[in-house]
C-alpha cells in the first residue's frame, strides 16, 4: 500500500488494543518482541519514513490494553482515519488499531495523560475456566469479597506507595492519587478496577496480590491503613501475576 507524501507533518493520535501474552510490555527491548517495536515496523512500512510512537505508559511483559493511547508526528500524507485500516492489514492479530485523529501540537500520549484505569480480573472458580486462562490469575481459594472491598477504601487518596511497588524503578516521587478502586464479583470471576493518576512499577499488581490476601483471611482488613503509611514491602502481599491485568482507559 503506497501513500503520497506531504511537507506537512502531523501529530496523530492513535487508539490500540493488544494481548500482551506474547510481548515483553509496551516498550522496545533489543532482541524482544514488544508491542511499540512491533507497531513502529508498521508505521515505517505504511509511511515510508522513521516513526518514533510514543505510549501513553509503560506495560509490564505479559499486561493486555483494551485501550490504549499512542501518539507520533508523521509527514506522510495517507489519510488519519485510513490508518487503523493500513495498520491492521499488517499488524498481527493481537494487536488492533480502533481509532485514528490529528491531535493537538502539545499532545503527548505519555505526558498529556492526567489519569488510568485498569483491570484486573481473578478467575476464582475451582478448576479454572479455560476461556479466561490468558486474561485472569486463577486463584481457586475462597475469597471474602466484602474483607476486600472494606480495605480497598483505605488505598483511595494520596498516600506514599513505595511499600508497593517493585524494586527496579527510578522515579522522582513515590507518591501517587488513587482515585478510586472497585471491587465487584460476577458468579466466579472478580474484577478489581483501580483508577488513578499514576502508577509505580507492578503497583496495582501488588495491590491485588495484598487484597487477595485479605480476601483470604491473612491480612485483616482493618490493618490496611496502616500497612501503606509503614511504607513496608514486606507487609504488603504478593505481586499477582501479570496476565490478569489490562489498562482499561486513559483520561486526558
Amino acid at each position: 500500500m503506497n501513500f503520497d507524501e506531504s511537507n506537512d507533518i502531523m501529530n496523530i493520535r492513535l487508539n490500540l488494543q493488544f494481548d500482551g501474552t506474547n510481548y515483553h510490555g509496551w516498550q522496545i527491548q533489543p532482541g524482544k518482541p514488544t508491542v511499540q517495536g512491533t507497531l513502529k515496523a508498521a508505521l515505517e512500512k505504511i509511511t515510508k519514513k522513521s516513526v518514533s510512537p510514543i505510549g501513553c505508559g509503560r506495560t509490564d511483559s505479559g499486561v493486555h490494553a483494551s485501550f490504549y493511547t499512542v501518539s507520533f508526528r508523521s509527514d506522510a500524507s495517507i489519510p488519519v482515519e485510513r490508518l487503523p485500516y493500513a495498520l491492521n492489514s499488517i499488524l498481527p492479530e493481537d494487536i488492533r488499531c480502533t481509532g485514528a485523529e490529528c491531535a493537538a501540537e502539545d499532545f503527548k500520549a505519555n505526558a498529556s495523560a492526567r489519569a488510568k484505569c485498569y483491570r484486573y480480573t481473578i478467575d476464582n472458580s475451582v478448576f479454572g475456566n479455560v476461556f479466561l486462562s490468558r486474561y485472569a490469575w486463577h486463584y481457586k481459594h475462597p475469597l471474602d469479597v466484602r474483607a476486600m472491598q472494606k480495605a480497598a477504601t483505605a488505598f483511595e487518596g494520596t498516600h506514599d506507595f513505595i511499600g508497593f511497588a517493585a524494586s527496579g524503578f527510578s522515579v522522582k516521587t513515590t507518591i501517587r492519587t488513587i482515585y478510586s478502586i472497585d471491587i465487584d464479583k460476577n458468579d466466579s470471576v472478580i474484577t478489581i478496577d483501580v483508577t488513578g493518576n499514576g502508577f509505580l512499577y507492578n503497583m496495582v499488581r501488588i495491590i491485588t496480590g495484598t487484597l487477595v490476601y485479605v480476601g483470604g483471611g491473612r491480612i485483616a482488613a482493618d490493618d490496611m491503613a496502616d500497612i501503606i503509611a509503614s511504607r513496608s514491602r514486606d507487609r504488603a502481599g504478593i505481586t499477582a501475576p501479570a496476565k490478569g491485568l489490562c489498562l482499561r482507559n486513559v483520561f486526558y
